[in-house]
């Protein structure tokens, strides 16, 4: 990336972007620390390694592109036909393909903010302007000027979810206005929200990071309908998922008991953490696998070097636009959890 590039990223996104042109994420790979910066699920579902193993004999050849159990499985999981579903690497993959297949060189795009940097990141690669608008209100802003609008559902890093008939208020404006909506639903799975996927003048992105604790195995997919699908299917790369990712993918999309399971771990963990944490910090409300929350007793370079010291790793939240105070924390199992608490003095 050229450094005019990487300059103008950096002006774009504000402290989003780091000096290699980058954003800045979650996640320790120090096997010693316990890692609370990353928002995946600490539990796998079962049958995940036997299945991965078991693929991998079929590695050595290409898979099939198609991807017909993939995308069966998908459609399934969000309620949508297969031929809707696109399968790319990851989460991050299917917003990137989104927003290249979309947006042109000065036009704008509707961005929340705080959220995702990659959001903005991926705009300005397309040589497009974010339009900043914070993310509880993003729903009340005008599509039109717009190429396309983003929207995290539940928002990152803040957890908040959308409210499901005011977000299919606003698909329907945008797709009055043609304006394309990209709805991020990497943490949709936590809630019984239902997905937009299959929606005309949507194109929703999903992840098996989150829910499913397999950032390594790098699996998501778009889903969209009309002339985004075809735009979609036509700039999707060859092999776009291999062949174990595929499988993996599949099997964990079927495991009803595993998702029901974790959204109830998840969800009461999350309001015992809350309380805890709320003694001391001001916390956001979320239906996500994680908490932000607003530190002003001490400094947040201290907070974060004193959890590292007990070894655990947190999220500084400050690399998200518009927060300056800010720590988020994943939602991790019970024993995990009374340990962060025990670390933050609450």
């Amino acid at each position: 990336m050229d450094p005019d590039t990487v300059e103008r990223l950096r002006a774009g996104a504000d402290d989003a972007i780091g000096p290699d042109g980058r954003v800045p994420h979650g996640s320790d790979d120090d096997p010693e620390v316990l890692d609370f910066s990353a928002n995946t699920n600490p539990r796998l579902p079962p049958g995940v390694e036997d299945v991965y193993r078991a693929a991998f004999e079929g590695a050595r050849s290409y898979p099939a592109d198609g991807y017909p159990e993939f995308r069966a499985a998908a459609a399934a999981f969000v309620g949508c036909a297969p031929v809707q579903v696109v399968p790319t690497a990851g989460g991050l993959e299917a917003i990137r393909l989104a927003i290249q297949t979309t947006v042109r060189a000065g036009e704008s795009v509707l961005v929340p903010t705080p959220s995702f940097g990659e959001y903005a990141r991926e705009v300005g690669l397309q040589g497009a302007d974010p339009s900043f608008v914070t993310h509880d209100a993003v729903l009340e802003a005008d599509p039109a000027p717009h190429a396309l609008a983003i929207v995290c559902n539940p928002n990152n890093p803040t957890g908040e979810p959308c409210d499901p008939a005011a977000l299919r208020a606003f698909a329907d404006r945008c797709r009055e206005d043609d304006t394309t909506l990209l709805v991020d639903e990497a943490f949709l799975a936590y809630t019984d929200d239902p997905s937009l996927a299959g929606r005309e003048g949507v194109v929703v992105a999903r992840s098996l990071t989150k829910l499913f604790g397999l950032p390594g195995v790098r699996a998501g997919y778009a889903v969209a309908t009309g002339e985004a699908l075809e735009r979609l299917v036509t700039a999707r790369r060859a092999w776009s998922m291999s062949g174990p990712a595929a499988a993996v993918g599949a099997h964990v999309l079927r495991q009803d008991d595993f998702v029901a399971e974790t959204r109830e771990r998840v969800a009461a963990e999350r309001a015992r953490m809350a309380e805890r944490l709320g003694s001391r910090f001001d916390v956001y409300p979320s239906d996500a696998p994680f908490l932000l929350f607003e530190v002003s007793d001490v400094s947040i370079d201290a907070l974060l070097e004193s959890a590292r010291e007990q070894g655990i790793a947190l999220r500084d939240a400050r690399t998200f636009r518009g927060l300056d105070s800010h720590v988020r924390v994943a939602v991790r199992a019970p024993t995990e959890n009374d340990r962060l608490l025990e670390a933050l003095d609450v």
